[in-house]
């Protein structure tokens, strides 16, 4: 793996990438509060398949591409640095994964530029569609949504999350990272500047009009013990796919599954890319998955 900087209208954005140049070409997004790094078992097991990886450091993750207003980091900006780190890769079209916040974007760009996502793969995030049905209609969900109001609404949660060797943020991973990821992500947003960035994801507010039903083949992975999505929405998330859809559900795993499940995360990965080199129109059922042995 090496390391790439990536020059856009939208500012510098840091990245990690292998793979052999000709490869066929997959980004990799992460979410909150993590970096390109989540993805590095993945990124070695793309890479050794033959795939051109790419996973950047999101906006206001890379101190290049750190604007410091909320309305910055609305989601129509994130879609637009997908597009616009592409088009600077030189790829016309790609395979995106996306994770928590990442999956988020992923949803969305899928959406709006289906010609450019050659099949989608989201880990933990439902659709927001399926999303915001759950908030409307399942208690469960709006409970394990709270932290999202309360990070969004308090003014001082950089200083508590950072406060006591950011004790606070290091709980969210609650023991499910790597120990020296964990220290990464710490030593990164603790930066001036990066965990408010990270935070004003949540504090952009709503994005603009609705989102439709995505019609690209489409790989969604949620696990039973993820905190923040409950079974609701990701049950649902089906219903707002058009296109071949392909249902994991991973038992007894956190939300962190990139780094958790990494082993089981980068098999189902390869087998969804290798049954879409190109748009097919075989539809998956929904299948559970126990991770393999190993992962660790």
């Amino acid at each position: 793996m090496t390391e790439l900087s990536i020059i856009t209208g939208a500012g510098v954005f840091d990245a990690i990438t292998a793979g052999p140049p000709e490869g066929r070409p997959v980004l990799l997004l992460h979410g909150f509060p993590q970096t390109g790094l989540v993805w590095r078992r993945q990124i070695a097991a793309l890479a050794a398949r033959g795939h051109r990886v790419v996973a950047p450091d999101q906006r206001g993750y890379s101190p290049g591409a750190r604007p410091q207003r909320p309305e910055d980091y609305r989601m129509d900006l994130l879609v637009g640095d997908v597009l616009a780190i592409t088009e600077e890769l030189g790829w016309a079209a790609f395979d995106l994964v996306g994770h928590d916040w990442g999956g988020a974007v992923a949803w969305w760009t899928a959406d709006a530029h289906p010609e450019r996502v050659r099949t989608l793969t989201v880990v933990s995030t439902p659709h927001p569609g399926a999303l915001a049905n759950a908030l409307r209609t399942d208690d469960d969900q709006r409970e394990r949504s709270q932290y999202m109001i309360d990070w969004r609404e308090t003014p001082a949660t950089e200083q508590r999350m950072l406060a006591h060797d950011a004790r606070e943020l290091r709980a969210v991973f609650a023991g499910k990272v790597p120990q020296d990821s964990a220290d990464a992500y710490v030593r990164h947003l603790s930066r001036p500047g990066a965990l408010t960035a990270a935070l004003n994801w949540y504090r952009a507010g709503r994005p603009d009009g609705p989102i439709g039903a995505v019609d690209v083949p489409t790989l969604y992975v949620w696990s039973t013990q993820d905190s923040a999505f409950g079974a609701a929405a990701a049950q649902e998330t089906g219903r707002w796919v058009k296109g071949p859809y392909r249902f994991e559900t991973l038992h007894g795993v956190s939300h962190w599954v990139p780094e958790e499940a990494p082993d089981t995360l980068s098999r189902v990965l390869l087998e969804h890319l290798g049954e879409h080199g190109e748009f097919s129109t075989a539809a998956r059922t929904p299948r559970s998955t126990t991770p393999d042995r190993g992962d660790s």
